[in-house]
């Protein structure tokens, strides 16, 4: 368990959680060296172990997963180039704009289905008129989608109109581990087909900071050096990749995270809260009530030691993780009930 607050349950996001003894143990032990000249062995370890977990052919360690979908998308398309991707989806809304400021390309948006006739309507082919698009860009676990997993049914679908058009594909896969959890399908069953894969050690695995973008050998060189342009080059990175390798032990307790997540809900449901369905639920729960802002709600349970984020669109968003204990959740869900605005 990290450590908390007294008294405050800090729901806002996964990323919150305090490194574990034994992550700063490895930290303080890890053998370094110098990762821009390709000399750091913790580093190296943790990549090789994420490409195998993933299914890939290598990956490099990256501080975010916001670099390590900017780094896919410069290695997938041309300024001017539309992304084919699905509603609410964190390269569109969440990287401040990265996308078109570095990389130079718009979206052509999807829902959740991904049905092949809507997926031909956003295709834009090669045309002096249109922004052609050059990449299919899937997320999942879905976070605006309620933290949705996507099966295995609906990439598959993704994937094959990709082929069908000639696409590169990249898996946004910051919560991969929840999805497969979630699916009761391996990592690397989830990531077939895609050409390039991120995931992230700091959300839901309790990782201080990093992430990693899977990719071939073939492409591997190039997207170091755009590592480097996006100013992700680090020096003895090992003692973050340490901490990394160690959070990949905390998958096989996401379990426990969704079934948080289950309890959170019903007590939010029992108290008239509007709850975004989900398919493959994992540890995020969206709520609102069509009464109040979503803005109002996260400050009313501020106040009783319940810490949230307002996502928009009203909603208001519970997310469970590793320094959350069963008798945290327990209290969280006894705070919920007793709630009134």
């Amino acid at each position: 368990m990290g450590e908390k607050i007294a008294g405050v349950l800090d729901l806002r996001s996964d990323t919150v959680t305090m490194p574990s003894p034994m992550m700063r143990d490895a930290m303080v032990k890890a053998m370094v060296g110098d990762d821009v000249y390709g000399e750091d062995p913790t580093v190296k370890q943790l990549e090789e172990a994420t490409a195998k977990i993933v299914g890939s052919e290598t990956a490099i360690f990256v501080p975010s997963g916001t670099m390590a979908n900017q780094i896919a998308l410069l290695l997938h398309t041309r300024p001017g180039d539309s992304v084919l991707a699905e509603e609410g989806s964190h390269l569109a809304l969440f990287e401040a704009g990265g996308a078109a400021a570095m990389a130079g390309v718009q979206f052509e948006m999807v829902t959740r289905a991904w049905g092949e006739d809507e997926l031909a309507i956003a295709f834009r082919g090669e045309s002096m008129h249109l922004a052609s698009t050059s990449v299919l860009v899937f997320e999942n676990t879905h976070n605006v989608g309620g933290g949705d997993a996507r099966t295995l049914e609906t990439s598959s679908r993704a994937l094959a109109f990709a082929r069908t058009k000639k696409l590169k594909t990249h898996l946004d896969g910051a919560r991969l581990w929840n999805a497969s959890v979630a699916l009761g399908a391996t990592e690397a069953q989830l990531a077939n087909g895609f050409d390039t894969i991120s995931v992230c050690f700091s959300k839901g695995l309790g990782a201080p900071v990093g992430s990693a973008l899977c990719l071939s050998y073939r492409d591997r060189e190039r997207a170091i050096k755009l590592r480097k342009r996006l100013g992700g080059a680090m020096r003895q990175s090992g003692l973050l990749a340490a901490a990394c390798l160690v959070s990949l032990q905390n998958r096989q307790r996401l379990p426990l995270d969704h079934q948080h997540a289950i309890l959170l809900k019903e007590a939010l449901q029992s108290q008239g809260f509007e709850v975004k369905p989900t398919q493959n639920p994992t540890n995020m729960v969206y709520f609102r009530d069509p009464r109040h802002h979503g803005r109002d709600l996260v400050h009313e349970f501020e106040k009783i030691g319940i810490r949230a984020s307002f996502i928009g669109r009203g909603y208001a968003r519970f997310v469970t993780h590793l320094d959350l204990s069963p008798e945290d959740i327990r209290e969280a869900c006894g705070r919920i009930k007793k709630f009134r605005f």
